[in-house]
């Protein structure tokens, strides 16, 4: 059994109501599951309702024993932290994997910052759960049990963390939030600040790292992607940290993965565009080898 289901598929910001009911309003959150292994991905205010689902149908059976994968701090994605309801149940056992994060900060002690009187009623010391922390590098990491990690570092404003799991022949990739790498230097000769050695290394470093993210998809059996923009919208948001479809599918078509699941999706984007886009280009490469699928809130997808 290898599969993960999707509580929380927006980007940047919640965005409940009625324009919003078929593909879900709520920031990131993936539960996968290998063998008998609990995994989540990111806790944004999805992490919320797949909490008190934990809570109405595992519990009893068992207490909850999860590793928690944060691709990166930023809000949208570890919001939901302080309303996951298992870490109020004595019993749960969590062990939160990630980055280093900004200016020296430890894991810990960004997504525990948000369990304090100035944030939130209940502080971080009167949870009930053992709650570990291990810190992140790229890498390659045995996690026992015939599950393997590969993670990569992705092109956002902060270390952010793409995750490959592998368990019994089959892979399924997280590479949100991420945009392709770029020559930060200017390649204009008519510009001042041009410089020709700059400009040269600046294209060879942006190169060396897109064929790097391809390698990390290649042959993926589920990839979720970052695509918060169409190609014209992303032209201008350069800098931001999140992808296009476009480059999402032509990245994916190059490195033979089997589905791609479209995620992170603007906050603005409603219910209508969503499917809209997901039709069109599904029809559009309709004879390529590769699955192209709209995340939505309660998805399943196997592997």
């Amino acid at each position: 059994m290898f599969y993960t289901r999707f509580w929380g598929v927006r980007g940047s910001i919640p965005t409940p109501g009625p324009t919003t009911v078929l593909y879900g309003g709520n920031t990131a959150c993936l539960e996968i599951r290998a063998g008998e292994r609990l995994l989540i991905v990111d806790l944004g205010t999805g992490v919320k309702p797949f909490g008190d689902w934990l809570v109405a149908n595992e519990i009893k059976k068992h207490p909850i024993n999860a590793d928690i994968f944060v691709t990166h701090t930023h809000w949208d994605h570890i919001m939901g932290f302080p309303m996951f309801t298992p870490i109020f149940v004595p019993g749960t056992r969590l062990k939160i994997w990630g980055s280093v994060s900004y200016d020296g900060d430890t894991l810990e002690k960004v997504i525990g910052a948000q369990l304090s009187y100035r944030y939130w009623p209940v502080r971080l010391d009167e949870l009930s759960a053992h709650i570990e922390y291990e810190e992140l590098k790229q890498g390659s990491y045995d996690l026992g049990g015939g599950l393997n990690l590969v993670t990569k570092y992705l092109n956002h404003p902060t270390l952010c963390l793409g995750y490959r799991f592998e368990y019994e022949g089959k892979s399924i990739v997280t590479a949100f939030d991420n945009e392709p790498f770029y020559n930060l230097f200017t390649t204009d000769k008519d510009d001042p600040a041009y410089n020709e050695e700059a400009a040269r290394e600046g294209e060879q470093t942006a190169a060396l790292e897109n064929r790097r993210m391809l390698e990390f998809i290649k042959g993926a059996d589920a990839l979720v992607y970052d695509t918060s923009y169409t190609e014209d919208e992303y032209k201008s948001h350069i800098g931001w940290g999140h992808s296009s479809y476009e480059t999402a599918i032509g990245n994916s078509l190059k490195s033979g993965v089997k589905k791609l699941i479209c995620f992170h999706h603007e906050p603005r984007r409603n219910d209508d565009e969503l499917a809209t886009l997901e039709a069109g280009f599904r029809e559009r490469y309709a004879s390529e080898p590769l699955e192209i699928l709209m995340a939505r809130e309660g998805m399943t997808v196997e592997v």
